[in-house]
Formats: structure tokens, C-alpha cells, sequence
């Protein structure tokens, strides 16, 4: 059963910034807790797995592209960045337990959860009525916040910041919910609706967290801060001061556009970038210039051949029967500029030496 519980270890305790003799596993986490918490490690599991996913979607096109090897290294004592990324990863964590949590209750996967009928006959607004099946968003709140809080033992200023960042992405998801109705009345007339809250997409709730992450707020304390009764009590008061909806970070983001290989930062020499295609945003159409041009790279154009299956036919009976179709696609990638001239001066050099050949 624990098997599962490997991506949630690699994400809470990898990231969760503990010092090493911290990093006790989620299995030693739920044998020494309820046993009842026992129910919910796969769901913690996949929802940690898709907060993870999600990051790696949102930031896909940036600079900082969610990699893992910055995320594990990051566990290290002298390592443990503060960042708006950190922050970031934290609360779509966070949201992806909770939102997953809630959404397996509402699938009648756990015996001890049902929908959330609390309102349930209430006057919500103008012409309308609580009632149906919400989903139960206080039951993923509770539960997830008790494993992925649990895991920050420290009382410091990372520690407050890692928990406020938890709270974050719990909020984002309730404040993501979307309110449907459906109506009654005489002959499908709409007289009175009847309405209940349902979870979104987790798309949205990426969304959302992303725009928090554009705005994340900067807190200046001492690094660590913490040490006494005193300090704690001024990091408490910093904190209970900001919005719990908001992002907070400690600390300025390195160049990402640099490798670092002591904070595991790749850097962008080497990514491939889009310039065209149908359905793009504005984001991804300038990322060419986001990850080369402003990182002093230069874009290099590559052609791939991609083999896929098409023309499909169904044989009676029962096999299905596909040619293999070969397209040309063109991509591009962030390289030096020194390097790129001399392979484009090595190609105008082969081109010439061919010109002369063939008057010979």
C-alpha cells in the first residue's frame, strides 16, 4: 500500500525544505498518526503528483521551469530557498492534496465523506436556493492540512512562510469553486434554482495560483529569524498581517537564465522555444525571446521528422490497421551565438566549397 507513497515523499519531504535529520518518511508519518489517516495516502499521493504536474504546465515556457533536480537539492540545510518559485511549488502542492481529497469524497471513495449539505435549504440569493450535492471542500481542507502541515516542524521564518503558502493554494482552490444550478418551475419555467458548489478544473486552479505567483509579495526578515520567543512572536505578527490568499516569499529569485549547478539550475541554453503555431498565447509566442534573446542566447532552427500513426482502418473483425505517416516539423532552441555563427559559417563555407566543385 505505502508503494504509492513515494511521489508524496519526493514532494513534501524533498520540498518541504527539512533539515536532514527531519526527512522521516510519510510512511513513519501515518504509522505514528491516526490510523485512520491511512485511508487517504493515495489520494495524498496523486494529488501531490498533480500539483507537480501542474507546476511543470504553468511554468513550461519560463525561465524556471519547475525542474527537479532545483527541487530536490533544495532540501539541503544551506539551500533551503525562500523564492516566489518555492513559494509556488508549496501551494500548488497543497491544492492538489486538497482538491484531490475532495474530489475522490465526492466519487464515494472514502466511507466517512459525502457531499457537503450544510446549507442545504438556505436562501443563497435573489431567486435562489442552497441544495443539491456540493462538493465537500471542508473535509479536502481539513485532512489535507494535516498531512502536508505536519511536515513543517520548524518555528522560523521558512517554516511561516511554507505554512502560509500551504494556506494559499487550500484557499485557491475554494475560491475557484463554481457555483451550478438547475432550475425549477411550471412547464420548465425558471422560478426558483436550486444551487451547489463543484469543484473546477485543477487547470484553473493552476491559474489562479499563477497570477498569485506574479504578485507575490516580498516579506523582509533576517534569515533565521526564529531563534527566540521574541522573533517568533514578530514573524507571527508579519504573517497574520498578509492575506492568506496571497504568496509570500524571503528571498530574490537567482538568473535563471544561467546554469547554476550548485542550486540545480539548468539554464536556458539548450530549451526549445515556440515562434509559431496555431492557438498560442502571447506568453508562449514571446518565449523565444523570453528564454534566448533576453538570456543573451541566440535561436537556432532544427528540423525533426516525426512518424506517427494515421489512416486508420477498422478489419473485421476485431484488428485495427494503421500506415505510418512522416512529418516535417521545424523547432527552435536557445544556443550560444558564438556557436551558432560557426555552424552557419561552417554551412556557407560547405555551400561555397560546392559551388566551386561543381564549376570544376
Amino acid at each position: 500500500m505505502f508503494m504509492h507513497l513515494e511521489v508524496f515523499y519526493y514532494i513534501f519531504i524533498l520540498l518541504a525544505h527539512m533539515r536532514p535529520y527531519c526527512c522521516w518518511s510519510v510512511n513513519n508519518f501515518l504509522m505514528t498518526g491516526p490510523k485512520a489517516y491511512l485511508i487517504y495516502s493515495s489520494s495524498v499521493a496523486a494529488g501531490a503528483q498533480s500539483g507537480i504536474e501542474e507546476c511543470k504546465y504553468q511554468f513550461a515556457w519560463d525561465r524556471w521551469n519547475c525542474p527537479e533536480r532545483a527541487l530536490q537539492l533544495s532540501t539541503h540545510s544551506s539551500l533551503r530557498s525562500a523564492n516566489r518559485e518555492t513559494a509556488f511549488v508549496h501551494a500548488i502542492s497543497s491544492a492538489g492534496v486538497m482538491y484531490t481529497l475532495t474530489r475522490n469524497c465526492s466519487l464515494a471513495d472514502f466511507d466517512n465523506c459525502g457531499c457537503d449539505d450544510s446549507r442545504n435549504g438556505q436562501r443563497g440569493g435573489h431567486g435562489w436556493l442552497w441544495g443539491g450535492c456540493s462538493d465537500n471542500v471542508g473535509f479536502g481542507e481539513a485532512i489535507s492540512k494535516q498531512f502536508v502541515d505536519a511536515l513543517e516542524t520548524g518555528q522560523d521564518s521558512r517554516a511561516a512562510m511554507n505554512l502560509h503558502n500551504n494556506e494559499a493554494g487550500r484557499k485557491a482552490v475554494k475560491g475557484t469553486m463554481q457555483k451550478t444550478c438547475k432550475c425549477h418551475g411550471v412547464s420548465g419555467s425558471c422560478t426558483t434554482q436550486t444551487c451547489w458548489l463543484q469543484l473546477p478544473e485543477f487547470r484553473e486552479v493552476g491559474n489562479y495560483l499563477k497570477e498569485k505567483y506574479h504578485r507575490a509579495l516580498k516579506i523582509d526578515l533576517l534569515r533565521g529569524a526564529g531563534n527566540s520567543a521574541a522573533s517568533r512572536g514578530a514573524i507571527a505578527e508579519t504573517f497574520n498581517s498578509i492575506s492568506r490568499k496571497e504568496l509570500v516569499h524571503l528571498e530574490d529569485s537567482p538568473d535563471y537564465c544561467l546554469e547554476n549547478r550548485t542550486l540545480g539550475l539548468p539554464g536556458t541554453e539548450g530549451r526549445e522555444c515556440l515562434k509559431k503555431g496555431k492557438n498560442l498565447s502571447k506568453w508562449e509566442k514571446r518565449s523565444c525571446k523570453r528564454l534566448c534573446g533576453e538570456c543573451g542566447l541566440a535561436v537556432e532552427e532544427r528540423k525533426a521528422e516525426i512518424v506517427s500513426s494515421c489512416n486508420c482502418k477498422f478489419h473485421w473483425c476485431c484488428t485495427v490497421k494503421c500506415e505510418q505517416c512522416r512529418k516535417t516539423v521545424t523547432k527552435y532552441f536557445c544556443v550560444k551565438k558564438g556557436g551558432q555563427r560557426g555552424r552557419n559559417e561552417s554551412a556557407s563555407s560547405r555551400r561555397k566549397n560546392l559551388r566551386l566543385r561543381n564549376k570544376h
